[in-house]
């Protein structure tokens, strides 16, 4: 299943992250357990925000690849189903 993931960063955990040098680090081992197929950064409601789209096969991957986003950076995360073109067409074709 693909999922949108939201992480709004808890902006003092950031600025820590950030003045201590660890920000890059942290992401850069975030993105590689997570593998996602596609990532971005950028501010959002206020907040540093990381939006990944990532493809699960089951949902009991969701706590070891997102519960790091919680611990390390006290984010505010959401999971959303998303799906790209060949998933929606596939949908669509089921309900006729």
């Amino acid at each position: 299943m693909r999922l949108l993931v939201k992480a709004n960063v808890d902006t003092e955990r950031g600025n820590e992250a950030i003045r201590s040098g660890k920000m890059p680090e942290m992401i850069k081992e975030t993105l590689e357990r997570i593998k996602p197929e596609a990532a971005y950064f950028g501010p959002l409601d206020g907040h540093r925000t990381v939006l990944l789209v990532v493809d699960m096969a089951d949902s009991s991957q969701i706590p070891p690849m997102l519960d790091p986003l919680f611990t390390d950076l006290n984010a505010y995360v959401e999971v959303t189903p998303i799906m790209n073109l060949d998933d929606l067409q596939k949908g669509l074709s089921q309900l006729q």
